[in-house]
């Protein structure tokens, strides 16, 4: 039972030094990437649009809400204080 334990501490350590023999490549990056970046589905320029007009919108009244709250707090603390 001991000896398995140690093969497979032996075999762990293997291939953690391996990984760190090979290092970092910078073409086999760029070959990952230019590969991932085939597979994305772009939106269509519409979608673009729409999708982007209903962020600015809601980020729009996120803010305002958030300041209306502030100004409601302020008022607040201005009378009780």
């Amino acid at each position: 039972m001991v000896k398995k334990d140690t093969a497979t501490e032996s075999k762990g350590k293997t291939t953690d030094t391996q990984g760190a023999e090979q290092g970092f490549s910078v073409g086999t990056f760029l070959q990952g990437t230019k590969e991932e970046l085939g597979k994305v589905v772009w939106p269509s320029r519409q979608q673009l649009i729409s999708e982007s007009a209903a962020v600015i919108l809601m980020v729009s009244l996120s803010a305002t809400l958030i300041y209306l709250v502030d100004r409601l707090f302020g008022w607040v603390s201005g009378q009780v204080f």
